[in-house]
């Protein structure tokens, strides 16, 4: 795997979440793209809402799943998608052929949305720089020509499927507010809600 790290300069001050940082511009996303490779590029953002360090990598294998929500960038960095979880204990989709555990199921989800977009880019705080595990928000995009050309996020995607669910904090509200939506397509019938015990969760 072959890493470049671009400083561009750091702010230790309070950070906000990267989703405050506003909507991701597709047209940067799409531009990134190298023949051959997968490239995953992370920004942090500080205090202000602006990017205080990016780091960039390159795979011609990809990026692997290594847990429900997490996935291997190099050997120093895993990113963690902040805000989602697997349904506990087991589950049954019999339109897909599954019966397993949640974690499995999830897993699964993970790994087949890192199978082919052309870039990764995630968001995080500035405080996650130097961390081996970095919470983060992430987007794929994904190019097939004439039929795909598209930009979404991990967790949206993830959510809507019904693979994962939308975190909830120990006073109970959302982990992310900005899925809400997206979970109320997944309880629609799709992945870990067909199974009538997750829905009693």
């Amino acid at each position: 795997m072959k890493r470049c790290v671009c400083i561009l300069g750091l702010s230790l001050a309070m950070v906000v979440p990267a989703l405050a940082a506003g909507p991701v511009d597709q047209v940067y996303i799409r531009s990134l793209a190298a023949p051959g490779k997968t490239v995953l590029v992370i920004e942090y953002y500080d205090g202000k809402g602006g990017v205080g360090e990016r780091k960039g990598f390159a795979s011609a294998s990809g990026f692997k799943a290594v847990s429900p929500t997490d996935f291997q960038v190099s050997d120093k960095i895993t990113v963690h998608l902040f805000g989602i979880e697997p349904c506990n204990g087991d589950m049954v989709n019999r339109r897909e052929n599954f019966a397993g555990s949640c974690a499995d199921y999830a897993e699964q989800g993970l790994a087949t949305l890192l199978k082919s977009p052309k870039v990764v880019y995630c968001r995080a705080f500035i405080s996650e720089a130097e961390a081996p595990v970095q919470d983060a928000t992430c987007y794929g995009y994904y190019n097939y020509p004439g039929s795909l050309d598209t930009v979404d996020m991990f967790e949206e995607q993830l959510v809507s499927l019904g693979t994962h669910r939308v975190a909830k904090k120990a006073d109970g509200r959302l982990a992310r507010p900005d899925l809400e939506q997206a979970e109320k397509v997944g309880r629609g019938g799709y992945g870990m809600w067909v199974d009538p015990r997750i829905k009693g969760q």
